[in-house]
């Protein structure tokens, strides 16, 4: 596939290193010469220097034949108007934007082909609301992901001394929870994939990722660890347009309190904000933190664009007594130095994103590709479709499918039930498949499997 990506920021980098891995075609343009230097050297792709929504960049970027544009530059406008030229003058069959604004995203009709012809809208502002809500909703989880519009989802746990499956052979879990069906797609022991067979013990400090129908999730989580109280009292550091769509998004449900330097900014929370009590000041400020009472808080969560003063702030809270801690990284080469000590969850906006942009760049029908442990595997949504001669899924039991190493299948959705794989559950046409890949190499195998034979048409 050829694919233009415009920016070459922390998302279009990650974006062009996870698909230069996967024998696409490549080219990023940027205004930053140094920036694409640094990523033409690390990876097979080509760049071009200049502003992405100019026409004869796009040209000498490949527009006259490319089959897909990434506009993901720190611009709103120069992502819609490259989508624009690209539509006008280069017929650019599928155009992603990204899209920050609030402004642009709430108008109905702005993002139609007779007005501004972007495909897919990107928010990673509200993909990184979503993320951190999930997490809020199942305290002790390290990722929570919603298959099927959240009828079934995946969810890794860290697994601690004294849960009631640590120590034991994973096929005793049905013998835990007779009325739960669950699988765990994967495990993760001091950072190596291992195949999860009937066999396998669980190991206290092993991340164990499950996938289970929604209303079960809390049953399983509680076989790998004491399950935790939910919490209620949130404290949100950095009152920009991620913390004020979490404070919207809960409010309801928690009590919310931001801290948010900037006056004006301030006076805006507390004006469109019901229930949320907004302060201003430094979340860095111990003071403030104990006048407040950081230590009768269940999470702190640290949302600025500021790496530094996250980390900062986080560590002050964990220090003072708050229960949990949630920061934003915008930095990947962070990420996993914080995780897992005194911050117990990093939160990467770019890989979040990026799995939405994925979703759309797969072969075959694939329905959503989430990242997971910082990029390192996938859990992939795809639908089967066909019959048993066009289909190498469809009219199968998952035993007789040839799966490519590394890749389980975890559930099926199949209308509004959710199976859960086994060796004798039969694939039929039209059911949503839950993979989850620990190397993400055997990509184009797994999409290969959903692609329909001619013979199907």
């Amino acid at each position: 596939m050829k694919i233009i990506i415009l920016g070459a920021g922390q998302v279009g980098g990650t974006l062009a290193e996870h698909l230069s891995g996967e024998a696409n075609d490549i080219t990023v343009v940027d205004t930053d010469a140094d920036r694409l230097r640094d990523l033409g050297d690390r990876l097979d792709i080509r760049t071009v220097v200049g502003r992405g929504s100019f026409p004869t960049v796009l040209r000498q970027a490949g527009a006259d034949d490319a089959d897909m544009l990434v506009a993901v530059t720190n611009s709103d406008e120069t992502n819609m108007v490259a989508c624009q030229v690209a539509y006008t003058l280069f017929h650019t069959p599928t155009k992603i934007a990204r899209v920050r604004e609030a402004a642009y995203l709430t108008r109905a009709g702005l993002f139609d082909n007779e007005a501004i012809p972007v495909d897919v809208l990107i928010s990673p502002e509200q993909v990184v609301t979503n993320y951190i809500k999930r997490l809020i909703e199942y305290p002790g989880a390290l990722q929570v992901i919603d298959f099927a519009e959240g009828k079934a989802q995946l969810v890794a746990v860290k697994a601690y001394y004294g849960g009631p499956l640590v120590g034991q052979q994973l096929k005793q879990l049905r013998q835990h929870m007779p009325n739960v069906d669950t699988r765990v797609a994967a495990i993760f022991r001091r950072n190596r994939p291992i195949m999860p067979q009937g066999d396998t013990v669980i190991e206290a400090d092993d991340e164990v990722f499950f996938i289970a129908a929604k209303a079960h999730i809390r049953a399983v989580m509680s076989e790998m660890r004491r399950l935790e109280d939910s919490y209620k009292k949130v404290v949100i550091a950095g009152g920009g347009h991620i913390g004020e769509r979490l404070a919207e998004a809960i409010e309801s449900r928690y009590q919310v309190k931001i801290i948010e330097m900037n006056p004006a900014r301030c006076r805006y929370l507390s004006e469109n904000l019901e229930s949320t009590i907004v302060l201003q000041g430094s979340a860095s400020d111990r003071d403030l933190l104990v006048e407040e009472n950081i230590n009768d808080a269940d999470i702190f969560l640290a949302l600025t664009n500021d790496d530094e003063a996250n980390i900062m702030s986080s560590l002050l809270a964990k220090r003072l007594g708050a229960r949990k801690v949630m920061t934003i990284i915008n930095n990947p080469a962070y990420v996993d130095l914080v995780q897992g000590g005194d911050i117990d969850i990093a939160i990467s906006p770019q890989l979040a994103t990026i799995g939405t942009l994925l979703t759309h760049v797969r072969r075959g029908d694939i329905e959503s590709v989430h990242s997971l442990r910082r990029g390192a595997a996938e859990a992939i949504e795809a639908i089967a479709h066909g019959d048993a001669k066009s289909s190498k899924v469809v009219g199968r039991m998952i035993e007789e499918i040839a799966l490519p190493p590394g890749t389980t299948i975890g559930a099926i959705i199949r209308d509004e039930e959710v199976l859960i794989a086994h060796d004798d559950t039969l694939i039929e046409s039209g059911d949503h498949v839950i993979l989850f890949l620990v190397d993400k190499k055997y990509i184009r195998d797994v999409e290969r499997l959903f692609q329909v034979g001619l013979t199907f048409f």
